[in-house]
């Protein structure tokens, strides 16, 4: 890499840690230089660093009310903020998005690389569940909902048209921002910590499944699923608006046991005999941490776990896929988990959560903005 490289960081919000600010915090240990941009920005101390203590330049919204609890509110204002934000100092800009960090303006010298975790999530294939989870699906609020999101739509593809080159975090979001902006995209994985966890050779007679309990993760589905076998034990880890309809469908031998610390996540996830994983995820990355673990996973066959997960018997298997998002598939899948669980091996699990380390993340970043700068440069001088 050039040492003339000036870098400008984007990233949407910067409110609690996931998979978009771990793209993000590993993004400052390439450039460590780099100066950092966002909508708004309330990272707790300890979140911060693991930006290197860095601070954000901010959008206007960081100063409207209630901001810090309800920034998600002003997403209909977030296109006009990212677009006030001036990059204008930097010859490469780096953007992680899941929302509107691609929208920020660039120059025809600047060269815009954008990690896409899901083109604009709200407004595309997610708008109907978005719309009914918030109670929007009906009525003249409704009307004003679908109308805001059409107009995000063509600004989402607008914007689109300044991106230099996209890197999406699977192929399934490759295959998004293909239908939805009409562009190719390099697939590099994101990374994954796979080395704060143990694998375990020896488990024990139990299940895990483990998220924030919200509609689209379909722990629902999972707890009605053991509700018809109670034979098998089941921990659910997690909390969120859908605790007490989860709390309903389970029946004694579902364990619901709320928040709980990555520690004790960690060691339920190391001795259990599987984590089931109902979500379509655009990558989904506590199945391939469960995997790190050496516990095999059984997930809903459709997102990233088609890529993360391996289900040929004949290649040394790392868990089952189950076809449909109902009750009946997933029964099924344990069953035939449970039938073949000799061929599930905790070494197998290990090696194939290695793929996705953070070390291989970071290599494969390098050596692509490597060959981006670099070529971006030689047009220029030509």
């Amino acid at each position: 890499m050039k040492k003339n490289v000036n870098v400008g960081i984007v990233a949407d919000w910067l409110v609690t840690y996931a998979g978009a600010e771990n793209v993000i915090s590993e993004f400052i240990k390439i450039f460590p230089n780099a100066e950092l941009y966002s909508v708004v920005d309330f990272l707790s101390k300890d979140n911060r660093i693991k930006f290197m203590n860095k601070k954000s330049t901010t959008s206007f919204i960081q100063k409207l009310p209630l901001a810090k609890k309800k920034y998600q509110k002003y997403l209909p204002l977030m296109p006009l903020a990212i677009e006030q934000l001036d990059v204008s100092q930097h010859n490469l800009i780096l953007s992680s998005s899941h929302a509107v960090s691609k929208g920020v303006i660039t120059g025809p010298d600047q060269l815009h690389i954008c990690y896409v975790h899901s083109p604009l999530r709200y407004a595309w294939d997610m708008q109907h569940q978005y719309l009914k989870g918030a109670s929007l699906d009906k009525g003249v609020k409704s009307f004003i909902a679908r109308y805001i999101l059409h107009k995000m739509r063509m600004w989402d593809v607008r914007t689109s048209n300044g991106v230099d080159h996209f890197i999406a975090n699977s192929k399934f979001v490759a295959r998004r921002i293909k239908k939805v902006y009409g562009r190719d995209s390099d697939v590099i994985y994101p990374p994954v910590d796979v080395d704060r966890f143990t694998m375990k050779e020896k488990k024990e007679d139990f299940y895990i499944t483990a998220s924030r309990l919200v509609p689209y993760k379909r722990v629902d589905l999972i707890a009605e699923a053991f509700s018809l076998m109670p034979d098998k034990l089941l921990y659910i880890i997690g909390d969120g608006p859908e605790m007490e309809k989860i709390k309903k469908l389970a029946k004694d031998n579902i364990r619901i046991l709320g928040y709980q610390s990555d520690e004790f996540l960690q060691d339920h996830m190391e001795r259990a005999k599987a984590f089931v994983f109902a979500a379509e995820e655009d990558f989904g990355i506590i199945p391939v941490e469960a995997q790190a673990c050496g516990t095999p996973v059984i997930a809903y066959g459709k997102g990233g776990a088609l890529e993360t997960i391996i289900s040929d018997f004949e290649k040394k298997p790392t868990g089952i896929h189950f076809q449909e998002q109902t009750k009946e598939s997933l029964i099924e899948a344990i069953n035939i988990f449970e039938k073949n669980i000799c061929l599930f091996t905790p070494l197998a699990c290990r090696k194939n959560a290695e793929k996705f380390s953070r070390d291989r993340f970071n290599i494969e970043m390098k050596k692509y903005i490597d060959e981006k700068v670099n070529a971006f440069n030689k047009n220029l001088v030509e």
